[in-house]
């Protein structure tokens, strides 16, 4: 490797002065020039006593100074060319194995702040539901926020970001805060990374959002004039019983749900086996029952993975298991709820 971390270097195209921050592979390193961070290729850098020896001390040259903004577009791969929005940026970091060829060992995290407002942040990193790294913290406007590394081998274990921001200057005309939650589908990830090598760039990235949403302006409702037309009108601290009952249990074997399943196609039969999944599970919620047994059957499988991948978002899950169950086999999840 030609330079290491603390080295300092030169953008051969703008003529501006650097330092190494990290090794990204082989190829390329991040450098940060007044304050900006981002990746350059290492055929496009220089260590400054080269350019100091050979340039002619007597009659300098006189060049229009370039900033780094300047550089050429073809080969701009800086964060801070970033279309407006907030962005999840990651960086590939590369490693050869035996027979040399690359691999990528981890991905490194940043959030890039392209709007012209500054924010609070929460991100929480799970893998598999469970919370594996958490961070509060700022990001001002125009700049980036390294967040942290994801092992490589950790992108099939069902990775999602779940970010909430607030705005550090409050504004009465703005939402109170954004929630945005990003799940990395393992095929999408190999596939970008596959693009960004052909390409020869070294970061891919996905929009958290383009705009700071406005505050939703909520409309009252005159329960007077609704109970006068004929609607019923409860107190809220007595909601619950006029709600349907909650079930402990719930089978979603579609000759249970309606008796046409025979008319039905694949497609429709999940859907309404979903439905009921859904109407069972927010009933469960709003009771606040500790269990719920959902029973999918084994079949394909492929009514079970649709409910398991909906429990690993919902806030309210403690936990779930597909066990053996000495009525149901292994064709029923059992899930365990927080309040």
């Amino acid at each position: 490797m030609k330079f290491q971390v603390g080295d300092k270097v030169i953008v051969k195209h703008s003529n501006e002065e650097g330092e190494v921050i990290d090794i990204i592979n082989d190829t390329m390193v991040m450098i940060e020039i007044r304050g900006v961070k981002f990746p350059a290729y290492i055929d496009q850098l220089d260590f400054p006593y080269f350019k100091q020896f050979s340039e002619k001390t007597l009659v300098p040259e006189k060049k229009e100074k370039k900033y780094i903004d300047q550089v050429p577009k073809e080969k701009a791969v800086s964060g801070t060319a970033m279309p407006d929005g907030v962005w999840l940026l990651f960086i590939p970091k590369f490693t050869q194995d035996e027979f040399g060829d690359e691999l990528v060992q981890l991905l490194k995290v940043y959030l890039v702040n392209g709007t012209d407002a500054s924010y609070q942040f929460h991100c929480t990193l799970s893998y598999l539901g469970n919370p594996a790294f958490e961070l509060k913290n700022q990001l001002f406007h125009k700049q980036d926020f390294y967040l942290t590394d994801i092992p490589f081998e950790n992108i099939n274990d069902s990775s999602s970001f779940d970010f909430e921001f607030s705005l550090l200057n409050p504004d009465k005309r703005k939402a109170e805060y954004h929630e945005v939650m990003l799940k990395l589908k393992p095929k999408q990830v190999f596939t970008k990374i596959e693009q960004i090598k052909k390409e020869g760039v070294p970061s891919f990235s996905y929009q958290l959002f383009d705009k700071y949403p406005d505050k939703v302006q909520e409309e009252r409702l005159d329960l007077g004039k609704l109970s006068a037309t004929g609607f019923k009108v409860y107190e809220a601290s007595q909601f619950r019983q006029y709600i349907a009952p909650a079930r402990d249990t719930i089978d979603l074997h579609i000759e249970r749900i309606t008796d046409d399943w025979e008319k039905l196609s694949n497609f429709e039969i999940l859907t309404l086996q979903l439905a009921e999944f859904e109407k069972y599970y927010e009933l469960a919620v709003l009771h606040h029952q500790p269990y719920l047994t959902v029973i999918h059957g084994i079949g394909s499988g492929r009514l079970k993975e649709e409910i398991h991948e909906l429990l690993k978002t919902r806030k309210e899950v403690k936990s779930f298991d597909n066990k053996y169950h000495p009525s149901h086999g292994y064709g029923a999840t059992m899930i365990s709820f927080k309040y």
